[in-house]
């Protein structure tokens, strides 16, 4: 073998703000709990909805899903940022978008003497180049604990010294997120020849990058359109809803859309993924709901229902599907083995089925990646 293979062990010898003196900040919810740390990325501070991932690997995947959009996320894992931050270059496999979402990170400790041979910048330059910021050096497994019990809230981290002013959080979740990470126009990946490819309509909610890897894989011409596209308008062989941001009702357009295509007399296969499952539920007349915490993570267990398969899957997602709610021609297809929620519905006896975790994962365990295989093989007969 010629060549240097790249020293993993190589570390960052400094950090390029070594001579920068830490500023405090403080995490403060809206029921006045307060924790206090150090200030790293932008150091500007910022507002929105609070919540945590227990995931121990995957920042660089979580921060930049553009399900985070309007959050502060709270990492439980104890050591972030050991491995870096890769090149953001726009072809990188590590990146869920083209920039990180989240408002905010908090962690109870930043690394900046990371060592990965992909590695080109610390966490804390990536969030300084990206303009977010970082609250470090907080008791984390207490703000799960509390958001655990008490239910997610908003938030806001700002410099100590602007503590005491009045605290002031709009909700994230009453605005239309989607239409901020949507895309603006329609865009076109694949062949897109004449040949027998399976031609697949991707709606645009905020889809991380892996889902639309995971078509393409399969040798899928995949069209991506915004998630208010007037779905009819689009001839295809199947059309994919992808995760995205926020309350599922916000997107009524979406919503409006899906019902259409539901009621159509000759079917087009149809899949969602997170937010694309609760838009499909709303879409067929079920009801969605907020749930007290969310599931965040990558260890989430769920029940094949009328099986004894279990996988576990990674999680994205703090709204749910009302099981009672569905109509009679639909059923729940995965259910969550830690609270009983609703993890997948599919209709009785046409080709439309979801699922509310990630099978693409991007990070996490691929024990559902044969979700896309039927997909689109689903696509391929019809």
């Amino acid at each position: 073998m010629s060549g240097k293979l790249p020293d993993v062990l190589e570390r960052s010898e400094e950090s390029p703000c070594q001579d920068e003196k830490p500023a405090a900040g403080v995490l403060e919810l809206e029921d006045g709990t307060r924790f206090a740390g150090t200030l790293f990325g932008n150091r500007q501070g910022a507002d929105g909805e609070v919540v945590f991932n227990t995931g121990m690997v995957g920042y660089v995947e979580s921060l930049t899903d553009p399900s985070y959009r309007g959050q502060i996320l709270s990492l439980t894992y104890p050591l972030v940022g050991n491995y870096g931050v890769p090149q953001m270059t726009e072809g990188s496999l590590r990146f869920e978008s083209g920039s990180i979402q989240v408002r905010g990170l908090v962690v109870a400790d930043c690394i900046d003497a990371y060592g990965h041979w992909e590695a080109g910048s610390s966490l804390d330059q990536w969030l300084r180049e990206q303009d977010v910021v970082g609250l470090k050096g907080i008791d984390t497994r207490e703000l799960t604990k509390i958001l655990r019990s008490r239910g997610t809230m908003l938030g806001r981290i700002v410099n100590a010294a602007s503590a005491k002013s009045p605290f002031s959080v709009s909700d994230p979740n009453a605005s239309d997120l989607v239409r901020a990470v949507t895309v603006p126009k329609i865009v076109e990946h694949g062949s897109q020849g004449a040949g027998a490819r399976t031609h697949i309509l991707l709606v645009d909610c905020g889809c991380k990058r892996s889902i639309l890897r995971e078509l393409l894989d399969r040798d899928c011409d995949v069209t991506v359109v915004p998630y208010d596209h007037d779905l009819a308008s689009v001839e295809c062989d199947g059309i994919l809803l992808s995760n995205g941001p926020g309350d599922p009702v916000q997107c009524q357009s979406t919503i409006a859309n899906v019902a259409a295509l539901l009621s159509r007399a000759k079917p087009v296969p149809i899949a969602g993924i997170c937010l694309g499952c609760q838009i499909m539920a709303l879409a067929a007349g079920a009801q969605t709901y907020k749930l007290p915490f969310g599931h965040r993570g990558q260890n989430q267990p769920v029940a094949q229902q009328g099986t004894e398969s279990c996988r576990i899957t990674s999680q994205n997602h703090g709204y749910a599907v009302r099981a009672d709610s569905l109509p009679s021609d639909w059923d729940v297809w995965f259910t969550n083995l830690n609270d009983g929620t609703v993890e997948g519905i599919r209709h009785s006896n046409q080709p439309y089925f979801a699922v509310q975790f990630h099978p693409e994962a991007a990070p996490g365990p691929t024990d559902s990646r044969d979700f896309f295989d039927e997909f689109v093989e689903a696509s391929r007969r019809e």
